[in-house]
């Protein structure tokens, strides 16, 4: 499996921006839908976006909508996450994760689901400030 490894993460103030990346190795990236996850202190690990494989289908939890762009660059096998707007609630630790098969789409997995990923990065702290 691929390994992912996250980055740009850090402190911003409520209302300011953030782009995460998320790096993979393994030279398959391009078959595979990738997600982005999110967990803060005392809660769940929760579903924030994903996108297919070639990059033509996206989602978003409703938390994540009209703020948060997700995109990929296959010649990179680098997933980004555009986030604008943050609020502190936003503050997290965010996950990358591939999904467990190949070509998927939205429409044939729930993307919102853990157990449909097996392979995880070991995240970047977000923290936003009010």
């Amino acid at each position: 499996q691929d390994q992912l490894v996250e980055s740009g993460g850090g402190l911003v103030q409520a209302g300011g921006n953030l782009r995460l990346s998320c790096v993979a190795s393994g030279g398959i990236f391009s078959r595979y839908l990738m997600a982005w996850f999110r967990q803060a202190p005392g809660k769940e690990r929760e579903f924030v976006s994903a996108i297919t494989s070639n990059g033509a289908d996206t989602y978003y939890a409703n938390s994540a909508e009209g703020r948060f762009t997700i995109s990929r660059d296959n010649t990179k096998a680098t997933v980004y996450l555009q986030m604008t707007s943050l609020r502190p609630d936003d503050s997290a630790v965010y996950y990358c994760a591939r999904d467990r098969l190949a070509f998927r789409t939205v429409e044939k997995m729930d993307v919102t689901k853990i157990l449909e990923y097996n392979s995880w990065g070991r995240g970047t702290q977000v923290t936003v400030s009010s």
